[in-house]
Order: structure tokens, then C-alpha cells, then sequence
């Protein structure tokens, strides 16, 4: 019993000295903290599944049910990847900078190298897209990506469920497969 204490006491002791040696936060979170915490979740779960798939299963695409003329895994990964710069670009009140391509795919590439360096690069682009929305320009009415007008909120909520929504159907591409997606595995 004065052994459990002494334990019990001790971690105590542990987490108190451990939250004091940690930065005090300064406050409340942004809005630019929260939005980029967001797109690093979706960045952790989806770039190292696009790194998973082996190079030779790179451009499978179900074929047993309804899945007539859908994308394969490269070119869902590339069109995420494309949207992504889309979305940031258009958050930072430019052009994209990527070839829409085919069906909206991005570029053809060649390798699963090229590809990843794609969706790497997007990600890195959206981080600095995201670091410019704040409290006061939120909701204000810009330019969309694809026509019309839009708000970098809005953009920013999008690029994330986007992601997420191909993320999911990417895990069946690699389940498919025998791949167990990296966020999975224990």
C-alpha cells in the first residue's frame, strides 16, 4: 500500500513538474492555429498512405462492382494534390500553378516519386496559405478557384473534407491491395 502511494504520488509529481517545464500557452488557439491543425491531421493520415502503395499496384483501380471509369490510385492522389493547390492558391489570391490535366487529375507523371512530391508539395503550399487566413479576413468574399466567389473559411474547411473524402476511398484502393494504411497499424 505505501508503495502504491509513493507511485501514485510520484506520477503526480511527474505530470505537475512536466506541464510546468512545457510553454504556458499564450491564450485562446487562432483561427489560424485551429485551420492548420486541421490540414496537418489530413496531411499525417494522407501522405504517408500515397507513400504506402507499392509503386506496381500505383495505378490500381477497383474493377469487381460498380467502379466503371473511376480514378485509380495515382490519379486520385494527383487530383487531390491538384485541388489542394487550387484551394491554396486561390486563399492567396493567385493562380494555380498545376495543369488541371485530364478530368481534373493534374499532370500525367511518370513516377510514384513525381506523384508524391505533388501531394508533398501541395500541402506545404496549403500550410502557407492557411498561415495567411485569420480573425479578420475569415469570412471575407474572394476570388474561388473554380469561378464564382468564395471565403477562405469555407476554402479551408473544403480542402480538409476533400482530403478526407479521398483519403477514405484511397484506403479501400490499399485494403484492396493487402496494404494496411499507416494510421491503421498498431
Amino acid at each position: 500500500m505505501r508503495n502504491s502511494a509513493f507511485l501514485v504520488a510520484t506520477l503526480f509529481l511527474m505530470v505537475i513538474f512536466g506541464f510546468a517545464q512545457g510553454q504556458a500557452p499564450a491564450g485562446p488557439p487562432t483561427v489560424t492555429m485551429v485551420l492548420d491543425r486541421q490540414v496537418s491531421n489530413a496531411e499525417r493520415e494522407f501522405v504517408p498512405l500515397i507513400e504506402a502503395m507499392p509503386d506496381d499496384k500505383f495505378n490500381y483501380a477497383p474493377t469487381q462492382g460498380e467502379f466503371k471509369g473511376v480514378r485509380n490510385f495515382n490519379e486520385m492522389a494527383r487530383h487531390v494534390a491538384l485541388t489542394n493547390d487550387q484551394i491554396a492558391s486561390a486563399i492567396l489570391g493567385q493562380k494555380s500553378t498545376i495543369d488541371p490535366g485530364k478530368n481534373d487529375n493534374g499532370p500525367e507523371l511518370k513516377s510514384k516519386a513525381e506523384v508524391v512530391k505533388m501531394v508533398k508539395d501541395s500541402f506545404e503550399k496549403l500550410h502557407k496559405a492557411i498561415a495567411t487566413v485569420n480573425e479578420k479576413n475569415l469570412v471575407e468574399v474572394i476570388d474561388g478557384p473554380w469561378g464564382g466567389k468564395a471565403n477562405r473559411l469555407g476554402l479551408s474547411v473544403l480542402v480538409v473534407s476533400h482530403t478526407f473524402d479521398h483519403y477514405g476511398q484511397l484506403v479501400e484502393y490499399a485494403r484492396s491491395n493487402g496494404i494496411i494504411p499507416p494510421a491503421s497499424r498498431q
